[in-house]
């Protein structure tokens, strides 16, 4: 094994991470005594049936050593290979033989503290204590459980790539790097929880990215104070503005190409391990309405459907509110056809049309549940069967009307059209208070709520950015890219709701 001899001889050019040190802990510093750090060790980890612990002999120094890793968690491959076999079996031609000189484990980390070691085991590393050493030196030999990339479930792709994240974030930072080969892409890492310890890492372009925003996401993140951070929702109602407005404030996606492309744009990304959803922000209104592939296919079709789908928010939260107003108060704006064609469907109705329509707004939204929550066979033939026999059979017994299933029907099909699937709950959410507004005030209090739900969206913020850009304040550049999506090659600047500190982008097309 000598080219391994050769090829480990000498020290490391680059200093090794430090070892992530656990908030609200009083350090416990290591002593020189092999037996009693092992002890410590194991004492802390009680009742933990996977502690493997191995102890050996340094072949190069002579000296007794103990490793001790989680079994489930830990690469047991990795350690026979890399760690074991190694100093055991090996000997170095060094005046002082080091452990980074004979193992042939990537990473090599040291600590001097007790409970940094604790950390490092239940991360899914292997810990080394030498004899005679204060120190522990730590090995990344991670082989925790974890699923292959796949097509993502919730943003399914049409022309665009088909890799979604998965919950280990270092797979996840690959897949942003493979999009965005620059050295200006930047990570800052931290920690968040007393017991969970969950990695966040935020991504961002250096030379692109507004410091302020920068530093306000950071202060918000280590202000948290919490057992663990287990999804990007958790972490999402920490951080955001406002946490009493329904509407999302931070985008979430499972795709990395829709997250290369908000970085791009000077956003930032939040990566959560253990999470395959990526939280990006500051966020805008119009955000929830794109989608990554609109800009694969031609800009045309792509704005014609990001037209469809600001219609259809309109749709879904005044559509049912409107109907309830106009049969209840204000019938005389319908024309008189329409007025004897409804005033027959609801001839048998016994119900008023508020009550009407929460029957139904109810029925379909434990009818969408259902199909959520079982599994994907049942769950499809639940939904079209239960929506197709309820309906009927709801129509037949005069406790609703055909007119009321029609707006129940174009309500929920305009809400599935928005891609994000936060915003698409949010306002859904809105309509029921639409809904009894208009039953007590009419037209007049659909008018009054679109009012309130305007304002509302007109103060709410995303990390101290206007949510409501570029319509309020008015930025006409950004409107290339909102309600519409104009050629690719027009849109020259970044969007000014990003902050970001370099506005353009590309170089605008030859003879424009």
């Amino acid at each position: 094994m000598g080219w391994v001899r050769t090829l480990l001889r000498g020290k490391r050019n680059s200093k090794p991470p430090a070892p992530v040190v656990p908030k609200h802990q009083e350090p416990k510093p290591l002593s020189g005594d092999l037996d009693k750090n092992v002890a410590d060790l194991q004492e802390l980890l009680t009742l933990t049936p996977e502690l493997i612990t191995r102890r050996l002999l340094i072949k190069s120094t002579g000296e007794r050593a103990t490793l001790m890793y989680l079994e489930n968690l830990s690469d047991k491959m990795a350690i026979n290979n890399d760690v074991l076999r190694p100093l055991m079996h090996y000997t170095v031609e060094t005046d002082e033989p080091l452990i980074e000189h004979i193992v042939t484990v990537g990473c090599l980390r040291q600590a001097t503290d007790l409970y940094q070691v604790e950390f490092a085991v239940l991360e899914g590393n292997s810990v080394l204590f030498v004899e005679n050493k204060a120190t522990a030196e730590i090995f990344a030999t991670h082989g925790w459980p974890q699923r292959a990339i796949e097509d993502p479930q919730m943003e399914a792709s049409l022309k665009g790539a088909h890799q979604g994240f998965v919950e280990t974030d270092c797979q996840n930072i690959a897949l942003v790097r493979r999009y965005i080969q620059n050295r200006e892409l930047k990570i800052k890492e931290t920690r968040v929880g007393r017991r969970g310890m969950t990695k966040i890492s935020i991504l961002y372009l250096a030379d692109v990215v507004h410091p302020e925003v920068l530093q306000e996401l950071i202060d918000r993140i280590d202000g948290i104070d919490a057992d663990a951070i287990l999804s990007s929702g958790e972490l999402e109602e920490f951080i955001e503005d406002n946490p009493y407005s329904p509407f999302p404030q931070f985008t979430t996606t499972e795709r990395p190409d829709s997250v290369a492309s908000q970085i791009l744009q000077g956003r930032l990304a939040i990566i959560i391990d253990k999470s395959p959803e990526v939280l990006i922000g500051p966020a805008n209104f119009a955000m929830f309405f794109q989608s990554i592939d609109d800009y694969s296919v031609r800009w045309q079709v792509s704005s014609f459907i990001r037209i469809l789908r600001f219609l259809a928010f309109f749709i879904t939260i005044f559509l049912p509110a409107s109907y309830i107003a106009v049969t209840s108060y204000n019938f005389e704006v319908i024309p008189l056809r329409l007025l004897l064609s409804i005033g027959q469907s609801r001839a048998s109705v016994p119900f008023p049309p508020i009550l009407e329509a929460l029957i139904m707004e109810l029925t379909l939204e434990m009818l969408k549940e259902a199909g959520i929550r079982l599994p994907s066979p049942i769950g499809q033939t639940v939904g079209i069967v239960g929506a197709i026999v309820i309906g009927q059979a709801t129509v037949q017994a005069g406790i609703v009307s055909n007119i009321m299933v029609i707006v129940v029907s174009l309500t929920a099909l305009s809400s599935f059209i928005i891609p994000n699937n936060d915003m698409s709950s949010a306002i859904r959410l809105i309509r029921f208070p639409m809904m009894l507004i208009a039953f007590f005030y009419g037209l007049l209090g659909v008018s009054i709520g679109m009012l309130v739900l305007l304002g509302h969206l007109i103060a709410l913020e995303s990390l101290g950015t206007p949510y409501f850009s570029p319509f309020s304040p008015v930025r006409f550049a950004d409107w290339k890219d909102s309600f519409l999506r104009l050629p690719i090659w027009k849109m020259t600047t970044r969007p000014l709701s990003a902050r970001a500190t370099q506005s353009r982008k590309q170089a605008p097309k030859k003879g424009e």
